[in-house]
């Protein structure tokens, strides 16, 4: 009876865990160059006294997945997606650089061009300031103009690059915060062949019906779990009052 809790108990909290993924994925079904994480269930054999009788499923995490995402054409002058392999270098809550495929870009009170989520996006000299302007303009290879107030309109100057960058996916992490960064913590050198397309937002690259599929199976297996350790604990009791009426 000790075995078989045992196992059920920690098979139930790994699917928790397993499941507490897949709806992170789910919910981020319409989130701007979102790339879903993936996990796997191991088996692990439970160390300690006595014979190796015992093994665990873990949830084991197998990174992200980095295949792209559909295009969306909005039109929107400041909306961008990466054409193909690459990463925007944005500034992360922490203060470091750190990757995103988000291009919903705009410019805040403070003059700062940054991401839909309010982090700033860096160019060759860290986060770009945008002076006042009556024209934004962003090229595919990133490089930011405007049109000065009151300037003509053929008055554009350069203000500066977004950085874009396209390291090994191999080498990347993804944090807490749905960034991704290199894993050894050093900075991704800038890639001149990486470029974007204006007027287009790449959507999450989530598949809801597999997601929604693998949240039903989830949810099955859990119950699974939960039934064993229900039989497991009327088998003790039965076990009790066999031993009592003896």
């Amino acid at each position: 009876m000790d075995h078989s809790l045992y196992v059920a108990m920690s098979g139930a909290k790994q699917t928790m865990l397993a499941q507490a993924i897949n709806a992170n994925n789910l919910a981020n079904l319409s989130t701007v160059g979102f790339r879903a994480e993936l996990a796997s269930f191991q088996s692990s054999n439970v160390e300690g006294v006595g014979l190796p009788t015992r093994v665990n499923s873990v949830v084991g995490s197998d990174g992200s997945d980095f295949s792209a995402g559909g295009l969306n054409y909005t039109g929107r002058e400041l909306d961008f997606a990466i054409n193909g392999d690459g990463w925007i270098v944005v500034q992360g809550a922490d203060g470091e650089e750190a990757y995103t495929r988000a291009g919903d870009m705009r410019v805040d009170n403070l003059g700062q061009l940054t991401t839909g989520g309010g982090l700033p996006v860096l160019g060759d000299g860290g986060p770009i300031a945008i002076p006042p302007f009556e024209k934004l303009e962003i090229g595919k290879d990133g490089t930011v103009s405007v049109r000065a107030i009151g300037q003509a309109a053929n008055a554009l100057q350069i203000v500066d690059r977004v950085k874009l960058v396209n390291p090994p996916v191999e080498e990347l992490v993804k944090g807490r915060d749905g960034l991704f960064r290199l894993a050894n913590g050093d900075i991704a050198p800038p890639d001149a062949n990486v470029s974007l397309i204006a007027g287009a937002l790449e959507s999450s690259n989530v598949n809801a019906v597999d997601t929604l599929l693998n949240t039903i199976t989830l949810a099955r297996e859990f119950e699974f779990h939960i039934k064993v350790m229900e039989t497991a604990q009327q088998n003790d009791s039965t076990t009790t009052q066999l031993l009592r009426i003896s």
